[in-house]
């Protein structure tokens, strides 16, 4: 049975699916993984929050949905948010009309359409900041999430992604993250490693996380208060490239046993995160 509905808002704003004509729905078409790496959503200023705990953290941190999609059955769990946008129409459908739509089934609840706000400084949050992560060419957006989700939780003050990282606000990045990326303050890069000269600037010990000769434990490295510090973690693959590794003042292991070589990127920046920020600040 669907959920009941507070109907403090106009129920004219509803809209069905099945008019697949009305232009509003093309940003929900075709959503899988293949399409939208060949969509220029970031260009457009547009994502897609997708689940309602991601949707109201999203609007809760200030950006505006240019529209909503959902089952008519999760309409009474967005009843606030639709309030505080009039004039954001709501899409309905059944299960099957919105799978056709988007090319899965949506089994979280709803989705909106976002404006994307207008990128932060690099150099405002350098200055209000101590721990930063910075990360580099993370190619996979569940784990990306996922270290945005533990940086979050862990207290690391902002985040940093190199210009060929995945997108934070990409639908299962942020939702993976559940919601914190909306949180937590991020800045894209524009020329890498280069820019590791501004975190200089501003008076950051650089680390990364990679197995070099002279790498040390985590558990060595000793931070004083007052001390601002920057962790790099690397691609999936390949790790940490050597241009950055040349600029930062030590890199780091999590010494490992019975033979497994590392973890994933994702366990390895809670790690990581947790000894940075239990740090004196």
């Amino acid at each position: 049975m669907p959920e009941p509905v507070d109907t403090i808002f106009n129920p004219e704003r509803i809209l069905q699916v099945a008019d697949l004509e009305d232009s509003r729905l093309d940003e929900y078409l075709r959503l899988s993984e293949a399409h939208l790496r060949m969509r220029t959503d970031v260009e457009n200023g547009l994502y897609i929050a997708e689940s309602t705990k991601v949707v109201q953290r999203a609007i809760n941190a200030g950006h505006q949905p240019r529209s909503f999609l959902l089952a008519e059955k999760h309409l009474g769990q967005l009843v606030d948010e639709f309030n505080r946008f009039p004039d954001a129409p709501i899409f309905v459908g059944d299960d099957r009309q919105l799978e056709n739509l988007v090319g899965f089934h949506l089994h979280r609840g709803a989705m909106a359409a976002m404006n994307r706000p207008e990128p932060l400084d690099l150099e405002q949050v350098l200055a209000a900041s101590s721990r930063i992560a910075i990360l580099e060419d993370i190619a996979d957006h569940t784990n990306l999430g996922a270290i945005i989700r533990s940086a979050s939780g862990l207290g690391v003050d902002a985040v940093l992604i190199t210009p060929k990282c995945v997108d934070p606000w990409y639908r299962r990045s942020a939702r993976v993250s559940m919601g914190t990326v909306f949180d937590l303050p991020w800045v894209r890069l524009n020329s890498w490693p280069e820019d590791l000269a501004t975190l200089k600037s501003h008076g950051y010990r650089m680390l990364a996380m990679e197995l070099t000769d002279d790498a040390v434990p985590l558990s060595d490295v000793e931070i004083s208060a007052g001390e601002k510090v920057a962790m790099i973690l690397g691609n999936e693959g390949r790790g940490v490239t050597s241009a950055a590794l040349e600029a930062v003042d030590q890199t780091v292991i999590i010494p490992m046993y019975r033979n497994v070589d590392s973890l994933n990127v994702g366990a390895a920046s809670a790690i990581a995160f947790w000894h940075l920020c239990s740090s004196p600040r």
